[in-house]
Protein backbone atom coordinates (compact mmCIF):
# COMPACT_ATOMS: atom_id res chain seq x y z
CA UNK A 1 0.00 0.00 0.00
CA UNK A 2 1.21 3.49 -0.50
CA UNK A 3 1.94 5.08 2.63
CA UNK A 4 2.41 2.24 4.53
CA UNK A 5 5.26 1.63 7.78
CA UNK A 6 8.68 0.33 6.72
CA UNK A 7 7.90 -2.71 9.24
CA UNK A 8 4.39 -3.86 6.46
CA UNK A 9 7.07 -3.65 3.74
CA UNK A 10 9.53 -5.57 5.43
CA UNK A 11 6.66 -8.17 6.08
CA UNK A 12 5.07 -8.19 2.50
CA UNK A 13 8.79 -8.10 0.86
CA UNK A 14 9.03 -11.76 2.07
CA UNK A 15 5.48 -12.88 0.79
CA UNK A 16 5.89 -14.32 -2.67
CA UNK A 17 10.00 -14.73 -2.98
CA UNK A 18 12.47 -12.80 -4.85
CA UNK A 19 11.79 -14.75 -8.18
CA UNK A 20 9.06 -12.36 -8.77
CA UNK A 21 9.12 -9.93 -11.26
CA UNK A 22 8.45 -6.36 -9.93
CA UNK A 23 5.44 -6.39 -12.73
CA UNK A 24 4.19 -9.65 -11.89
CA UNK A 25 1.13 -10.85 -10.24
CA UNK A 26 2.10 -13.48 -8.20
CA UNK A 27 -0.65 -14.12 -5.68
CA UNK A 28 -4.01 -12.99 -4.57
CA UNK A 29 -4.28 -8.96 -4.69
CA UNK A 30 -0.79 -9.07 -5.61
CA UNK A 31 2.25 -8.89 -4.90
CA UNK A 32 1.73 -6.97 -1.16
CA UNK A 33 -1.56 -8.37 -1.09
CA UNK A 34 -3.19 -5.30 -0.85
CA UNK A 35 -4.64 -5.01 -4.86
CA UNK A 36 -1.44 -2.50 -5.28
CA UNK A 37 0.81 -2.72 -8.31
CA UNK A 38 3.94 -0.57 -8.37
CA UNK A 39 3.97 -0.79 -12.23
CA UNK A 40 4.61 2.24 -14.43
CA UNK A 41 3.92 3.10 -18.06
CA UNK A 42 0.68 2.37 -18.47
CA UNK A 43 -2.20 4.21 -20.22
CA UNK A 44 -3.65 7.12 -18.30
CA UNK A 45 -6.45 7.43 -20.56
CA UNK A 46 -7.97 4.75 -22.48
CA UNK A 47 -9.84 4.39 -26.28
CA UNK A 48 -12.97 5.04 -26.59
CA UNK A 49 -13.88 1.26 -26.75
CA UNK A 50 -11.66 0.61 -23.76
CA UNK A 51 -7.79 -0.89 -24.47
CA UNK A 52 -7.09 -3.10 -27.22
CA UNK A 53 -7.79 -6.86 -26.62
CA UNK A 54 -5.36 -8.98 -27.42
CA UNK A 55 -6.96 -12.17 -26.83
CA UNK A 56 -10.33 -14.34 -25.19
CA UNK A 57 -10.58 -17.76 -23.67
CA UNK A 58 -13.59 -18.83 -23.09
CA UNK A 59 -12.16 -22.66 -21.12
CA UNK A 60 -11.29 -21.34 -18.30
CA UNK A 61 -13.91 -23.30 -16.35
CA UNK A 62 -16.75 -22.54 -13.85
CA UNK A 63 -15.91 -20.03 -10.83
CA UNK A 64 -14.20 -16.56 -9.48
CA UNK A 65 -10.44 -17.54 -9.03
CA UNK A 66 -7.95 -14.65 -10.46
CA UNK A 67 -5.41 -14.83 -12.58
CA UNK A 68 -1.48 -15.08 -11.22
CA UNK A 69 0.90 -14.00 -13.91
CA UNK A 70 4.50 -14.77 -13.28
CA UNK A 71 6.65 -14.60 -16.07
CA UNK A 72 5.18 -16.44 -19.40
CA UNK A 73 2.38 -18.52 -17.75
CA UNK A 74 -0.64 -17.84 -15.49
CA UNK A 75 -2.37 -19.79 -13.29
CA UNK A 76 -5.92 -20.09 -12.25
CA UNK A 77 -8.41 -22.31 -10.36
CA UNK A 78 -11.51 -23.58 -12.49
CA UNK A 79 -14.48 -25.99 -12.18
CA UNK A 80 -16.31 -28.62 -14.21
CA UNK A 81 -19.72 -29.36 -12.94
CA UNK A 82 -19.60 -30.49 -8.83
CA UNK A 83 -16.97 -33.23 -9.46
CA UNK A 84 -13.70 -31.18 -10.20
CA UNK A 85 -12.00 -28.37 -9.05
CA UNK A 86 -8.58 -27.87 -11.13
CA UNK A 87 -5.77 -26.21 -11.41
CA UNK A 88 -4.75 -24.40 -14.99
CA UNK A 89 -1.30 -23.39 -16.11
CA UNK A 90 -1.52 -20.68 -19.75
CA UNK A 91 0.50 -19.01 -21.82
CA UNK A 92 0.68 -15.43 -21.55
CA UNK A 93 1.08 -14.76 -24.73
CA UNK A 94 -2.26 -15.79 -26.02
CA UNK A 95 -4.11 -18.05 -23.22
CA UNK A 96 -3.39 -21.04 -24.76
CA UNK A 97 -3.49 -24.01 -22.06
CA UNK A 98 -0.07 -25.15 -20.75
CA UNK A 99 -0.89 -28.24 -18.10
CA UNK A 100 -4.31 -28.58 -16.14
CA UNK A 101 -4.39 -30.87 -12.85
CA UNK A 102 -7.27 -31.90 -11.16
CA UNK A 103 -7.23 -30.95 -7.68
CA UNK A 104 -10.49 -32.37 -5.94
CA UNK A 105 -14.32 -32.04 -6.37
CA UNK A 106 -16.71 -29.24 -5.92
CA UNK A 107 -17.07 -27.88 -2.58
CA UNK A 108 -20.72 -27.79 -0.88
CA UNK A 109 -22.82 -27.79 -4.32
CA UNK A 110 -25.44 -27.95 -2.46
CA UNK A 111 -25.24 -24.74 -1.36
CA UNK A 112 -28.25 -22.11 -1.41
CA UNK A 113 -28.37 -19.37 -3.13
CA UNK A 114 -25.88 -21.62 -5.59
CA UNK A 115 -22.57 -19.95 -6.23
CA UNK A 116 -20.44 -23.73 -6.70
CA UNK A 117 -17.26 -23.23 -7.62
CA UNK A 118 -13.68 -22.56 -7.97
CA UNK A 119 -12.78 -19.88 -5.55
CA UNK A 120 -9.17 -19.30 -4.65
CA UNK A 121 -6.24 -17.77 -6.28
CA UNK A 122 -2.93 -19.55 -6.59
CA UNK A 123 -0.06 -18.23 -4.91
CA UNK A 124 3.21 -18.63 -6.94
CA UNK A 125 6.75 -18.78 -5.40
CA UNK A 126 9.57 -20.20 -7.56
CA UNK A 127 9.15 -23.38 -9.04
CA UNK A 128 5.93 -24.33 -6.95
CA UNK A 129 2.37 -23.13 -6.18
CA UNK A 130 0.08 -23.35 -3.76
CA UNK A 131 -3.65 -23.55 -4.31
CA UNK A 132 -7.14 -24.73 -2.08
CA UNK A 133 -9.89 -25.96 -4.03
CA UNK A 134 -13.26 -24.86 -2.86
CA UNK A 135 -13.87 -28.79 -1.21
CA UNK A 136 -10.48 -27.77 1.43
CA UNK A 137 -8.24 -29.51 -1.16
CA UNK A 138 -4.26 -27.76 -0.64
CA UNK A 139 -2.44 -28.81 -2.94
CA UNK A 140 1.55 -27.74 -3.62
CA UNK A 141 2.46 -28.46 -7.38
CA UNK A 142 5.19 -27.81 -9.62
CA UNK A 143 4.91 -24.78 -11.86
CA UNK A 144 6.91 -26.53 -14.44
CA UNK A 145 3.92 -29.37 -15.58
CA UNK A 146 1.57 -29.24 -12.44
CA UNK A 147 3.35 -32.26 -10.46
CA UNK A 148 1.99 -32.91 -7.07
CA UNK A 149 4.82 -32.55 -4.37
CA UNK A 150 1.99 -32.47 -1.84
CA UNK A 151 -1.46 -32.16 -0.88
CA UNK A 152 -3.70 -31.86 2.31
CA UNK A 153 -7.60 -31.69 2.85
CA UNK A 154 -8.58 -28.95 5.23
CA UNK A 155 -11.32 -30.92 6.37
CA UNK A 156 -10.60 -34.49 6.69
CA UNK A 157 -6.36 -33.20 8.14
CA UNK A 158 -7.64 -30.56 9.94
CA UNK A 159 -11.50 -30.73 11.05
CA UNK A 160 -12.24 -27.97 8.94
CA UNK A 161 -14.88 -25.88 8.67
CA UNK A 162 -15.88 -23.64 5.78
CA UNK A 163 -19.16 -21.78 5.48
CA UNK A 164 -22.07 -22.32 3.76
CA UNK A 165 -20.37 -21.41 0.54
CA UNK A 166 -17.35 -23.34 0.77
CA UNK A 167 -13.45 -22.28 0.78
CA UNK A 168 -12.50 -19.40 -1.15
CA UNK A 169 -9.27 -18.63 0.73
CA UNK A 170 -6.03 -17.72 -1.30
CA UNK A 171 -2.81 -19.38 0.93
CA UNK A 172 -0.31 -17.07 2.14
CA UNK A 173 3.11 -17.63 2.03
CA UNK A 174 5.34 -16.04 4.44
CA UNK A 175 8.88 -16.85 4.89
CA UNK A 176 9.02 -20.78 5.40
CA UNK A 177 5.01 -21.05 6.20
CA UNK A 178 2.35 -22.01 4.65
CA UNK A 179 -0.78 -20.16 6.02
CA UNK A 180 -4.37 -21.19 5.57
CA UNK A 181 -8.05 -21.45 7.53
CA UNK A 182 -9.63 -24.54 7.69
CA UNK A 183 -11.64 -23.21 10.37
CA UNK A 184 -13.30 -25.21 13.42
CA UNK A 185 -12.40 -25.35 17.27
CA UNK A 186 -9.41 -26.98 16.74
CA UNK A 187 -7.77 -25.88 14.00
CA UNK A 188 -9.11 -22.69 12.70
CA UNK A 189 -5.99 -21.23 11.77
CA UNK A 190 -2.49 -23.15 10.77
CA UNK A 191 0.45 -22.78 9.79
CA UNK A 192 2.65 -25.49 7.81
CA UNK A 193 6.02 -26.29 6.45
CA UNK A 194 5.57 -24.68 2.65
CA UNK A 195 8.14 -27.57 1.32
CA UNK A 196 6.13 -30.54 2.92
CA UNK A 197 2.76 -29.53 4.47
CA UNK A 198 3.98 -30.64 7.92
CA UNK A 199 2.06 -28.82 10.76
CA UNK A 200 4.23 -26.07 12.59
CA UNK A 201 1.16 -24.91 14.54
CA UNK A 202 -2.72 -25.43 14.94
CA UNK A 203 -4.28 -22.20 16.03
CA UNK A 204 -8.05 -23.28 18.13
CA UNK A 205 -9.07 -19.56 17.86
CA UNK A 206 -12.04 -18.89 20.47
CA UNK A 207 -15.30 -19.42 19.51
CA UNK A 208 -14.08 -22.09 17.25
CA UNK A 209 -15.45 -19.88 14.19
CA UNK A 210 -16.06 -21.50 10.84
CA UNK A 211 -13.58 -20.22 7.92
CA UNK A 212 -14.71 -17.31 6.58
CA UNK A 213 -14.20 -16.19 2.56
CA UNK A 214 -11.38 -13.82 2.78
CA UNK A 215 -7.69 -14.41 2.70
CA UNK A 216 -4.95 -13.97 5.74
CA UNK A 217 -2.85 -10.98 5.81
CA UNK A 218 0.79 -10.64 7.75
CA UNK A 219 1.00 -7.37 9.53
CA UNK A 220 2.80 -5.76 12.51
CA UNK A 221 1.25 -3.82 15.02
CA UNK A 222 1.24 -3.29 18.49
CA UNK A 223 4.69 -4.43 18.72
CA UNK A 224 4.21 -7.43 17.40
CA UNK A 225 4.25 -9.76 14.05
CA UNK A 226 0.56 -11.25 13.48
CA UNK A 227 -1.70 -13.11 10.49
CA UNK A 228 -4.73 -11.15 10.41
CA UNK A 229 -8.31 -13.03 9.33
CA UNK A 230 -11.66 -12.09 8.36
CA UNK A 231 -13.98 -15.32 9.70
CA UNK A 232 -17.34 -16.08 10.55
CA UNK A 233 -18.01 -14.11 13.76
CA UNK A 234 -15.35 -11.44 13.31
CA UNK A 235 -11.52 -10.62 12.47
CA UNK A 236 -9.22 -11.71 14.53
CA UNK A 237 -5.30 -11.82 15.00
CA UNK A 238 -3.02 -15.06 15.85
CA UNK A 239 0.49 -14.54 16.44
CA UNK A 240 2.61 -15.52 13.85
CA UNK A 241 5.04 -17.26 15.97
CA UNK A 242 2.67 -19.92 17.60
CA UNK A 243 -0.16 -19.19 16.47
CA UNK A 244 -1.60 -17.84 19.89
CA UNK A 245 -4.72 -15.83 19.73
CA UNK A 246 -4.40 -12.35 19.94
CA UNK A 247 -7.09 -10.11 19.51
CA UNK A 248 -11.08 -10.28 17.77
CA UNK A 249 -13.11 -7.80 16.83
CA UNK A 250 -16.66 -8.66 15.94
CA UNK A 251 -18.80 -5.34 15.12
CA UNK A 252 -18.55 -5.48 10.69
CA UNK A 253 -19.53 -9.37 11.15
CA UNK A 254 -22.99 -8.76 12.64
CA UNK A 255 -25.84 -9.90 10.44
CA UNK A 256 -23.54 -10.72 7.95
CA UNK A 257 -23.88 -14.18 6.17
CA UNK A 258 -20.67 -13.76 4.15
CA UNK A 259 -17.37 -12.30 5.52
CA UNK A 260 -15.80 -11.57 2.33
CA UNK A 261 -13.51 -8.71 1.75
CA UNK A 262 -9.67 -9.14 2.74
CA UNK A 263 -8.88 -6.93 5.58
CA UNK A 264 -6.83 -3.42 5.26
CA UNK A 265 -4.21 -3.02 7.10
CA UNK A 266 -2.51 0.56 7.31
CA UNK A 267 -0.37 1.92 10.65
CA UNK A 268 -1.80 -0.20 12.67
CA UNK A 269 -5.49 0.34 11.86
CA UNK A 270 -7.13 -2.49 10.32
CA UNK A 271 -10.36 -2.48 8.60
CA UNK A 272 -13.08 -4.85 7.83
CA UNK A 273 -16.50 -4.48 6.30
CA UNK A 274 -19.45 -6.32 4.68
CA UNK A 275 -22.20 -5.52 2.83
CA UNK A 276 -24.89 -6.13 5.61
CA UNK A 277 -22.67 -5.63 8.59
CA UNK A 278 -21.24 -2.93 7.96
CA UNK A 279 -18.07 -1.16 8.22
CA UNK A 280 -15.37 -0.89 10.97
CA UNK A 281 -11.72 0.69 11.80
CA UNK A 282 -10.01 -1.21 14.98
CA UNK A 283 -6.87 0.09 16.82
CA UNK A 284 -4.38 -2.14 17.69
CA UNK A 285 -2.03 -1.69 20.73
CA UNK A 286 -0.28 -3.96 22.87
CA UNK A 287 -1.59 -4.93 26.50
CA UNK A 288 0.51 -6.82 28.30
CA UNK A 289 1.57 -9.71 26.75
CA UNK A 290 -1.33 -9.16 24.16
CA UNK A 291 -3.11 -7.05 21.70
CA UNK A 292 -6.09 -4.84 22.09
CA UNK A 293 -8.24 -3.66 19.58
CA UNK A 294 -10.25 -0.65 20.35
CA UNK A 295 -12.98 0.50 17.70
CA UNK A 296 -12.05 3.80 15.91
CA UNK A 297 -15.72 4.13 13.93
CA UNK A 298 -18.41 2.49 12.48
CA UNK A 299 -20.32 3.12 9.73
CA UNK A 300 -22.92 1.22 8.13
CA UNK A 301 -22.52 3.20 4.35
CA UNK A 302 -18.67 2.81 3.50
CA UNK A 303 -16.69 0.53 1.57
CA UNK A 304 -18.12 -2.56 1.70
CA UNK A 305 -18.58 -4.75 -1.95
CA UNK A 306 -17.02 -7.94 -1.84
CA UNK A 307 -14.69 -6.66 -4.44
CA UNK A 308 -12.06 -4.98 -1.85
CA UNK A 309 -10.77 -1.71 -0.92
CA UNK A 310 -7.31 -0.03 -1.12
CA UNK A 311 -5.77 2.49 1.03
CA UNK A 312 -3.50 5.43 -1.05
CA UNK A 313 -1.80 7.64 1.37
CA UNK A 314 -4.62 9.04 3.48
CA UNK A 315 -7.40 7.89 1.87
CA UNK A 316 -9.04 4.23 1.33
CA UNK A 317 -11.40 3.92 -2.41
CA UNK A 318 -13.65 1.05 -2.42
CA UNK A 319 -17.10 0.19 -3.49
CA UNK A 320 -20.70 -0.25 -1.71
CA UNK A 321 -23.19 -2.06 -3.25
CA UNK A 322 -24.23 0.55 -5.82
CA UNK A 323 -21.13 3.61 -6.22
CA UNK A 324 -17.27 3.66 -5.55
CA UNK A 325 -16.15 5.92 -3.06
CA UNK A 326 -13.08 8.02 -1.26
CA UNK A 327 -13.19 8.43 2.47
CA UNK A 328 -10.88 9.46 5.13
CA UNK A 329 -9.04 6.37 5.99
CA UNK A 330 -8.56 7.02 9.93
CA UNK A 331 -11.75 8.98 10.63
CA UNK A 332 -14.44 7.38 8.03
CA UNK A 333 -15.50 11.04 6.89
CA UNK A 334 -16.49 10.95 3.21
CA UNK A 335 -14.50 12.91 0.30
CA UNK A 336 -16.53 11.54 -3.20
CA UNK A 337 -18.92 9.20 -4.07
CA UNK A 338 -19.88 8.49 -7.66
CA UNK A 339 -21.90 5.86 -9.12
CA UNK A 340 -19.32 4.41 -11.72
CA UNK A 341 -19.72 1.02 -12.34
CA UNK A 342 -21.64 0.30 -9.43
CA UNK A 343 -20.02 -2.58 -7.03
CA UNK A 344 -17.16 -3.92 -8.20
CA UNK A 345 -13.33 -4.85 -7.55
CA UNK A 346 -10.67 -2.99 -8.07
CA UNK A 347 -7.08 -2.50 -7.98
CA UNK A 348 -4.27 0.54 -8.28
CA UNK A 349 -1.35 0.89 -10.87
CA UNK A 350 0.31 3.70 -11.92
CA UNK A 351 -1.84 6.14 -10.19
CA UNK A 352 -4.99 4.76 -11.61
CA UNK A 353 -7.78 2.04 -10.37
CA UNK A 354 -8.89 -0.38 -12.39
CA UNK A 355 -12.38 -1.40 -11.00
CA UNK A 356 -14.43 -4.92 -12.74
CA UNK A 357 -17.96 -3.89 -12.21
CA UNK A 358 -20.35 -6.84 -10.81
CA UNK A 359 -22.28 -5.83 -14.04
CA UNK A 360 -19.55 -6.59 -16.13
CA UNK A 361 -18.23 -2.88 -17.63
CA UNK A 362 -14.38 -2.12 -16.74
CA UNK A 363 -13.63 1.82 -15.86
CA UNK A 364 -10.13 3.40 -15.53
CA UNK A 365 -10.64 5.86 -12.65
CA UNK A 366 -7.71 8.34 -11.33
CA UNK A 367 -6.56 7.91 -7.55
CA UNK A 368 -7.15 10.70 -6.09
CA UNK A 369 -9.14 12.13 -3.27
CA UNK A 370 -10.30 15.56 -4.89
CA UNK A 371 -13.16 14.08 -7.00
CA UNK A 372 -14.03 10.53 -9.40
CA UNK A 373 -12.30 11.30 -12.76
CA UNK A 374 -12.77 8.46 -15.03
CA UNK A 375 -10.47 8.10 -17.98
CA UNK A 376 -12.63 5.35 -19.96
CA UNK A 377 -14.83 2.49 -19.50
CA UNK A 378 -15.67 -0.88 -21.51
CA UNK A 379 -17.71 -3.68 -21.16
CA UNK A 380 -15.93 -7.23 -22.08
CA UNK A 381 -17.17 -8.62 -25.60
CA UNK A 382 -19.42 -11.98 -25.69
CA UNK A 383 -19.60 -12.06 -22.00
CA UNK A 384 -21.31 -15.02 -20.11
CA UNK A 385 -24.50 -14.91 -19.12
CA UNK A 386 -25.36 -17.26 -16.08
CA UNK A 387 -28.76 -16.53 -14.33
CA UNK A 388 -28.09 -14.75 -11.00
CA UNK A 389 -23.94 -14.80 -10.61
CA UNK A 390 -21.94 -11.89 -11.32
CA UNK A 391 -18.87 -10.91 -12.26
CA UNK A 392 -17.07 -11.24 -9.07
CA UNK A 393 -13.32 -11.86 -9.91
CA UNK A 394 -10.91 -9.30 -9.06
CA UNK A 395 -9.11 -7.81 -11.92
CA UNK A 396 -5.10 -8.44 -12.34
CA UNK A 397 -2.61 -6.32 -14.05
CA UNK A 398 1.18 -7.31 -14.72
CA UNK A 399 3.62 -6.58 -17.15
CA UNK A 400 1.41 -4.02 -19.30
CA UNK A 401 -1.28 -6.18 -19.47
CA UNK A 402 -4.64 -6.60 -17.86
CA UNK A 403 -6.82 -9.47 -17.27
CA UNK A 404 -10.34 -9.68 -16.67
CA UNK A 405 -12.52 -13.04 -15.79
CA UNK A 406 -16.27 -13.76 -15.79
CA UNK A 407 -17.36 -17.16 -14.84
CA UNK A 408 -15.20 -19.21 -17.89
CA UNK A 409 -13.91 -16.23 -20.08
CA UNK A 410 -10.95 -14.55 -19.25
CA UNK A 411 -10.01 -11.61 -21.46
CA UNK A 412 -6.09 -9.97 -22.03
CA UNK A 413 -6.06 -6.41 -22.58
CA UNK A 414 -2.91 -4.18 -23.63
CA UNK A 415 -2.50 -1.10 -21.15
CA UNK A 416 0.84 -0.31 -22.10
CA UNK A 417 1.54 3.37 -22.82
CA UNK A 418 3.19 3.19 -25.80
CA UNK A 419 4.57 6.95 -25.52
CA UNK A 420 5.45 6.70 -21.58
CA UNK A 421 9.29 6.78 -20.70
CA UNK A 422 10.42 4.74 -17.60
Amino acid sequence: MKGISGAWVAVVGILVGSAALAADWPQWRGPQRNSVSQEKGLLKQWPKDGPKLLWTIKDAGGGYSTPSVVGERFYLLGSTGNEDDFVQARKVADGALAWSVRIGKVGNPEQKPAYPGARSTPTVEGDVLYALGSDGDLVCLETSGGKVRWKKNLRADFGGKPGSWAYAESPLIDGDKLIVTPGGADATIVALKKSSGDVIWKSAVPGGDNAGYASVIAIEAAGKKQYVQFLEKGVVGVEADTGKFLWRYEHSAKGSPANIPTPVHHNGLVYTATNMGGAGLVKLTAKDDGVKAEEVYFEKKLPSAIGGSIVVGDYLYGTTGSVMMCVDFATGKEKWTDRSVGAGSLLLADGMFYVHGEKGEVALVEATPEGYHEKGRFSPPDAPNFGQTKAWAYPVVANGRLYIRDADVVWCYDVRDPNAVN
